[in-house]
């Protein structure tokens, strides 16, 4: 069990969305990072799509009254445990009574939190995905909040020699390196419908010019305040599908970055979608940075994903051989 003392500025419980649910208006979400959250449920034993708790920005202060392996990655948010420093691309053993907290931010947007055995709460459209717009999904549709007791499920990983102290395996996934988050993010579009609609210029300062992630983003979408873009045909436009990472553009000429919440259709024109392998540097883009977008063919696209898809799955194969074969040392 897994008490909430304080929620954080928003923590909810995700997985890997709900897809084949759009035809009916509602929108798959999930992990904003699902990289970062795959990679935490490996260091674990989680399946790919167990539940974990997604932490924007402010991370919240949980007491766990049973002993539990737990992994964090994604962004660094200055964990603690019991107030000192806590490794983060690793798994940890958190005897019973710890406390986990979060300080200052320090990179990225996003942190994901697994624990072995899962984070038990009913399954809506096959998934356990909060879905805060609809109200449904995780917690009843909500963020975590104060006093909340999340329940963790059963894990068949070993204890460790001595379950009342916290224990740090000798090994990590080391792929914090993998999730780069330099500033200004650059980020790979795949050009779409409208993109050769822009004026050269306007097509030359997505490349060039440093776009601003304004205050006023969240799951649904990022907006991004830069020298607005203007198509050359102002005709109407029919609604079509939207996707995670389309890049849109409303009449003020601010382009929007659509998130894992966005809208099932729209219809603004759709500049370009940003390549999945990038997904994850959108994820962790928070208000205040700035971001430069680099278009690519789709044919590339798709290797990178191929490449990543591939790296993922060595992954989890070795972390998989590690928990029978090697026994945790503090």
């Amino acid at each position: 069990m897994i008490r909430v003392e304080h929620p954080g500025l928003l923590s909810t419980l995700q997985d890997l969305g709900r897809p084949g649910c759009q035809h009916m208006g509602v929108t798959p979400g999930g992990a904003m990072d699902g990289y970062s959250a795959a990679i935490a449920n490996a260091l674990v034993g989680n399946p790919p799509a167990a539940a974990v708790l997604e932490m924007t920005l402010q991370g919240p202060r949980l007491s766990f009254e049973r002993g539990a392996w737990v992994s964090l990655t994604g962004a660094d948010l200055s964990a603690e445990l019991d107030g000192r420093p806590l490794a983060c691309w690793r798994p940890v053993w958190l005897p019973a009574g710890s406390r986990l907290g979060f300080g200052r931010p320090r990179l990225g947007c996003r942190a994901y939190l697994a624990v072995a055995g899962g984070f038990e709460v009913t399954a809506v459209l096959g998934s356990r995905s909060t879905d805060l717009r609809a109200g449904f999904g995780g917690l009843g549709g909500r963020p975590l909040g104060k006093g909340d007791v999340i329940k963790a499920g059963e894990s068949t990983l070993a204890l460790p020699d001595n379950p009342s102290r916290p224990c740090v395996p000798a090994w990590s996934a080391a792929w914090n390196r993998a999730l780069p988050l330099e500033c200004p993010a650059r980020l790979r579009l795949i050009p779409g419908p409208d993109w050769q609609d822009l004026p050269d210029e306007d097509r030359r300062a997505l490349e060039t010019d440093a776009f601003r992630v304004g205050q006023a983003s969240d799951r649904m979408g990022l907006r991004l305040e830069g020298p607005p873009l203007h198509p050359v045909s102002a005709a109407e436009r029919l609604s079509a599908g939207v996707t995670f990472g389309t890049l849109q553009l409303p009449p003020d000429g601010q382009p929007i970055l659509l998130g894992v919440d966005r809208q099932t259709t729209g219809g603004y024109p759709v500049l370009g979608t940003v390549a999945s392998v990038d997904h994850p540097r959108l994820a962790q883009l928070r208000p205040g940075e700035t971001v430069r977008f680099e278009p690519i063919p789709v044919e590339r696209a798709q290797t990178l994903y191929r490449i990543r898809a591939l790296q993922l799955r060595r992954l989890r194969t070795g972390l998989d051989l590690r928990w029978p074969l090697n026994s945790p040392s503090s």
